[in-house]
C-alpha cells in the first residue's frame, strides 16, 4: 500500500456540508460533478496528499456514527497548531471537546462534529 487516497462521505444537506468542509475547514475543490443519473453531487477535496468525496444521495439512511460504534471511529485532520484551529471553529459557532494530550505521542487533540454529526479529530501535528 503506497498510502490514503481518499474517504468517501455522504452529507444529508450537501451545501451545508460543502460549505463546512470548504468554507470553514479551508479544504481547497479538486472538481466538483453533479450527477444527474443518480440525483447525485460528488465533490472531490484536497486535504494533505489524500482526498475527501463529498457526496449527495436523495434520502440517505441514518448511520450510527459515534466514536464508539462499530465501524469507522473517526476522521483525524493534521494541524500545525491546535489551539489556533479550536479557536477558528469556536469563532464559527462549531464546538469542540476539551482538548486531550495523546499519553503516548504527547500530543495535543481534541473532537468536534461534522454537520451531519460524524466525528472528526484535530490532531497536532
Amino acid at each position: 500500500m503506497l498510502g490514503l487516497h481518499h474517504v468517501a462521505i455522504i452529507a444529508s444537506d450537501y451545501a451545508r456540508s460543502r460549505r463546512f468542509y470548504v468554507d470553514l475547514l479551508g479544504l481547497p475543490v479538486i472538481a466538483e460533478v453533479f450527477r444527474p443519473e443518480r440525483q447525485s453531487w460528488k465533490c472531490d477535496l484536497r486535504i494533505g496528499d489524500a482526498q475527501i468525496e463529498l457526496f449527495s444521495f436523495p434520502d440517505p439512511p441514518p448511520r450510527v456514527s459515534r466514536p464508539e460504534a462499530c465501524g469507522l471511529r473517526h476522521l483525524a485532520l493534521r494541524v500545525g497548531t491546535l489551539h489556533a484551529a479550536v479557536a477558528h471553529l469556536n469563532a464559527h459557532g462549531v464546538e469542540t471537546e476539551p482538548v486531550r494530550t495523546d499519553p503516548y505521542t504527547g500530543r495535543l487533540f481534541t473532537f468536534f462534529a461534522d454537520p451531519d454529526d460524524l466525528p472528526l479529530e484535530l490532531y497536532e501535528a
